[in-house]
């Protein structure tokens, strides 16, 4: 199920007027239950911050900034040495088919 920032924050805005009513109620809910559900509903919007911090971030970029250590733990500095010089002198690519 996709969930986009919007729905989150519509969940974010529905839990904070439930956490707003149930604190301002003037009759406390019977056996104690006020305490309670306050409990559980300032840990959802609490859950729900978190979800939100969490979908700034996109996902290529949590993993590019990973693609990087990868790379240089595989191949080394040699590669990046290679690749320079590649560029340096656009020398890069695949070679040119040769004439028969």
């Amino acid at each position: 199920m996709p969930t986009d920032r919007a729905s989150i924050q519509a969940l974010k805005n529905i839990l904070t007027e439930i956490d707003t009513l149930v604190s301002t109620s003037p009759q406390p809910m019977p056996q104690n239950r006020t305490p309670r559900c306050l409990e559980l509903t300032r840990a959802a919007l609490a859950l729900t911050d978190d979800i939100l911090k969490q979908t700034r971030m996109a996902p290529a970029v949590v993993l590019g900034h990973k693609g990087g250590s990868t790379t240089s733990q595989r191949h080394g500095i040699e590669h990046y040495r290679k690749m320079a010089a590649a560029r340096k002198t656009h020398a890069g690519g695949r070679p040119r088919k040769q004439a028969e």
